[in-house]
């Protein structure tokens, strides 16, 4: 098969790798620089399975900006742009997607055009009518951050949000190149589809916040945490996963997934899914609160991303913790690799660790690294049991 992918991110670059062992795939960016990287056979990406493939096997895989060139010929045209939470419209700003889908059906009057990218519920069916075209697919990704082609190579399920012979044949792609067998696959409408992504991160973030909520209640009344949340995960319907407290869910899918979800809700009665958003902001402002409560001259903030092996700062809850901080007038420094510059949000970046965890009184980390071995006294975290 001859594919085209339309996004460098995490996604897309995960996708285009996966399908390039046995078909021949043109990625598109509008970076250069992202492009350039990929033909090299580097990753732009922090992904560790995807710099080995890149790297190491014989991919039959090239990158451009120029997405006509990608899309002329192609059997297959995936779309992997952003579509970022607009919290003034209340809905998923999905610009980047229906240019590309536009792009798409201008380079190739043959290509199934399967999105990635998450759309609102009913995204599909609407854009479909509009350009009168029966030729677009939804098929979300469930994918972690840093381990996106180990997700693909290994997934929990495939769901095409489509039934035609088109959306089987890209299934048996996704399964073709895939390590795992036996992989669950589901075909559906494409509003069902979306929903499938919409409901499953937000529940991951319910799970999060939940035991959030659990932690704050500990905190509160000077009892032990790890200890409660043990003993609720010995129950084998809730179990030991996806309960390790953080100042709140953050990163590319959970907090603007579960608005937009919230969104899609506007005219159907709902308490738990507005909850799901509020108990996260609720979280953030309670963490700061006790790192208030040591009275500290200077706070270190020790990582902005959300886990180790990230470099992704959007939406971390390790921001917002920032911004209540800075509002209650306390001087902070930043450490933080990934960051070149020398002042972040309010904060001055230092380079250098050592200089970073003396200047500071209080060290905040959303998550405990063997770095911050000697100097756990100053530590302010509610990682209890090291995951991510």
């Amino acid at each position: 098969m001859k594919i085209a992918v339309i996004g460098l991110g995490y996604v897309g670059l995960s996708n285009a790798v996966l399908l390039a062992q046995h078909n021949d795939v043109i990625a598109v960016d509008i970076d250069p620089v992202r492009v350039d990287q990929v033909n090299a056979k580097r990753s732009p990406v922090d992904d560790a399975d995807l710099g080995q493939y890149l790297a190491q096997k014989p991919l039959r895989l090239t990158a451009t900006c120029d997405a006509m060139v990608a899309c002329k010929d192609a059997d297959f045209i995936i779309i992997a742009t952003p579509s970022n939470y607009d919290a003034e419209a209340n809905a998923f700003d999905t610009t980047q997607v229906e240019s590309a889908i536009e792009v798409a059906l201008a380079g190739s009057d043959k290509a199934t055009i399967v999105i990635k990218s998450t759309v609102p519920v009913g995204f599909v069916a609407r854009i479909s009518a509009l350009l009168d075209t029966d030729r677009i697919v939804f098929s979300p990704e469930f994918l972690r951050e840093g381990f996106a082609l180990h997700d693909n190579l290994h997934p929990t399920r495939i769901v095409i949000g489509a039934r035609s012979d088109a959306a089987k044949v890209f299934a048996g792609l996704l399964q073709q190149g895939a390590i795992k067998q036996d992989i669950p696959t589901l075909f559906t409408d494409p509003s069902e589809a979306e929903a499938v992504k919409l409901f499953s991160n937000t529940y991951l973030a319910m799970r999060i916040a939940f035991f959030n909520e659990l932690d704050s209640y500990a905190i509160s009344h000077g009892i032990d945490s790890q200890q409660i949340i043990t003993g609720v995960g010995y129950d084998p319907r809730i179990g030991n996963h996806y309960n390790n407290p953080s100042f709140g869910y953050g990163g590319y899918c959970l907090p603007k997934d579960a608005k937009q979800l919230r969104a899609n809700y506007d005219q159907v009665p709902q308490n738990l899914i507005g909850a799901i958003v509020d108990a996260n902001v609720t979280r953030k402002a309670f963490v700061a609160a006790k790192i208030l409560e040591r009275a500290p001259k200077v706070v270190g903030i020790y990582r902005l991303a959300m886990k180790a092996g990230s470099d992704n700062f959007r939406e971390s809850s390790v921001r917002d913790v920032m911004a209540h901080l800075l509002s209650a007038g306390i001087k902070m420094v930043v450490y933080e690799p990934g960051l070149t510059c020398d002042w972040f949000e309010g904060a001055d970046v230092v380079a250098d660790f050592a200089t970073f965890a003396a200047l500071a009184d209080v060290i905040v980390a959303n998550r405990i690294d063997p770095q911050l071995a000697d100097v756990m006294d100053k530590v302010f975290s509610r990682d209890l049991f090291g995951t991510g």
